[in-house]
Order: structure tokens, then sequence, then C-alpha cells
């Protein structure tokens, strides 16, 4: 079979691997869509230490059932499917308490870390248990799908800081999740959801997608501007997708005494804490992982219409171009946001 394979960091090259077998317990999946991540683009020039070559990254992916394990039911051959990123064994404490996004034996598809390597969807096929898989509704198209994982992992953000409903939200960062986040939010029955970026481009399109305000603005600049529409108050919440030193601390900040900072981005692997701060203002700090059985909630979202994922969805390309399509989102061009890859034969270009 054709695959996208990192064979070692900053080059990715097309190749011919052996097409996969399904375990009793698994599927065979005929990948028709694949995203490409920021956690891959990160990865591609190791940076992360999370995709050590060789590997074939791909996460955020969905086909069509190809074969079925021995042990499998509920799928049939032709199914078209979605499946989680997290591959978890379903029956450690977490797994039983419904937590699998904190699975004591936890793998990631299109990951190698050391503790394991575990290949992605940048490929014409891949296995998966039929465990961490769902149906697709008929008129829910391949790109769309591809778009399940970053929607859920915002869901997830959302659903760890216990909203209730009316809440003020604060999203720092207006990259994909961040804008995820943001509708999520709204979703979710927040009375005011602001959105701060330092990128005008992606604060039009947190515009367009139903924002109460964008601020282009960070640092000190930001705080005094939240503090102005909350009358001095600070936000009920915020969803911080950045991940570094100056916005976490800015997050801090802008919220309200007894409020939460829910922390989804992870660029750094460590951040200073203004501790003072987080303890007498009685700050809840909460880290959000992955997703935790979103996929279900996040189809019903987008069928809706309650999210939007067409927005974000730059283009979809060939694998064929997936290198290329690498190439620029590392060089960090402007404009661009989700790029999905369709490993197919005669798969087209939609711009």
């Amino acid at each position: 079979m054709k695959a996208m394979l990192l064979s070692e960091y900053n080059h990715l090259e097309l190749t011919d691997l052996p097409k996969p077998a399904p375990a009793a317990d698994e599927l065979l999946i005929e990948v028709a869509a694949c995203g490409i991540c920021g956690s891959d683009v990160h990865g591609y020039d190791g940076s992360t230490g999370r995709r050590i070559p060789p590997i074939v990254m791909g996460h955020e992916a969905a086909g069509v059932v190809a074969a079925l394990g021995s042990e499998v039911s509920g799928f049939a051959v032709g199914d078209r499917v979605t499946f989680d990123s997290t591959v978890f064994c379903g029956h450690c404490e977490y797994c039983l308490r419904g937590q699998i996004n904190l699975c004591n034996n936890r793998q990631v598809l299109g990951v190698s870390c050391g503790e394991y390597r575990r290949y992605g969807a940048f490929a014409e096929y891949l296995t998966v248990p039929a465990r961490i898989s769902c149906h697709l509704p008929d008129n829910f198209s391949f790109p769309e799908a591809a778009m399940l994982e970053a929607v859920s992992v915002a869901l997830h953000g959302v659903a760890v800081s216990e909203m209730i409903g009316e809440e003020s939200v604060l999203v720092i960062g207006a990259g994909m999740i961040g804008l995820l986040l943001l509708q999520s939010a709204r979703a979710a029955g927040a009375a005011k959801v602001y959105i701060a970026d330092v990128d005008p481009t992606r604060l039009k399109l947190a515009t367009d997608l139903g924002t109460d305000e964008a601020i282009e603005a960070s640092g000190a600049a930001l705080t005094e501007k939240i503090l102005s529409l909350t009358n001095g108050r600070g936000v009920d919440i915020v969803l911080e997708a950045v991940g570094v030193d100056a916005t976490i601390s800015t997050a801090v900040d802008c919220v309200r005494k007894g409020g939460t900072v829910t922390l989804v981005g992870n660029v750094s692997p460590t951040v200073t804490l203004p501790l003072q701060k987080v303890v007498s203002r009685q700050i809840r700090m909460q880290g959000s992982c992955a997703s935790s059985g979103e996929y279900g909630q996040a189809i019903d979202l987008i069928a809706n219409g309650k999210i939007k994922v067409a927005p974000l969805i730059t283009a979809v390309a060939p694998l064929n171009d997936g290198p290329s399509w690498f190439d620029r989102l590392h060089a960090r061009e402007p404009n661009l946001m989700k790029i999905v890859l369709d490993p197919r034969p005669h798969a087209e270009v939609q711009q």
C-alpha cells in the first residue's frame, strides 16, 4: 500500500508498505481523509520527541471498513467510520471509570515516542480496534469527519471546565483548537465568549464563527481589555489554547477570583506558574488531555450546525501532495488552517 513515511526528521517520502491485516478485535480501514494536526508538524521536525522516525503519522481520520477481525461485531465491510486517536485498553482502572484518555496503556495513532510505535493514517490502509471506532452518518463528508478528533478535543476541554451555562469565557489562541473551543463553549451555553490572538486573519474567522469580541492583543493589553469588558471582574473561565508561559500568565490575570483556567494547549513542556495569584485568588487550574468519549457529541453538533468545521478546512489534497503541505505548514505560511489529505487513488485537490 502507499503511505507517507517520516523516514527522518524534516523528510517525508511516499513509499510502499505492507498492507496490514486486522487482528481479531480490529477493523481494517481504507482511509478516505486524514487531517494534518499541529502536533504532526511539530513531530515532523523532532521538536516534540513523539514522532521518532520511521513513523507513518496521522490520527485525525475517517474511511471505509475494508475487512473485519474474527471477533468484531456491530460493523460490516463498506461501513463509513471514524475512530478515536487514542487506543485505550478498556480494562485498566481509568478505562473502567470512563476516563479512556487516561488509560494506563494508552497509545496514540501515528505516534512513536520510545514506549511504543503505532503507525497512523497517512496511508491507504490502517488497522484500529473496533472499540475506538464509530459509524458516520451517510450525509457526513470524509473531510468533515477528519475534523471530529479536533472537535472532540475542544468539547473535552469545555467538559472538564464544568460549565453549567451563562458563563463568560475567554479563549486564548485562535488556531484550530481555539476556534473549536469558541464554538464548543457557545454550544455548552456560555453567555459571552471572547477570543484573543495576535493574528487578524484568524480573528476575522473567529468573528465569522460567532465570538462576542475578537481581541487582537496579548499580555497586559489583553488583561486590560478583558477587565474593561467585565467591569473589572474577569471572566468565569479561560480556555488556554497555546501553552506557553506568557499566555498562561495572562490567563490567570484575566480570570475572576474563584474562576477556572483550563489548559488545553501544551507547546511548552514546562511553564512558570504565578503561584501567589493562583492561591490568593483561589483559581482552579485544570488540565485537559485529548478527548474521552466525545465523538458522538461532536458528530451531532456538526450535523446540526452548532459547530462549523467547513470554514476551517483550507484544502483537501491527495496524499502525494502531503510532503509539500507539511513544508508549507512548517514554514508557517499565513492563512493555512486545516489541510486534509486523501490517500485514495485518484484523489483530487479541493481548495
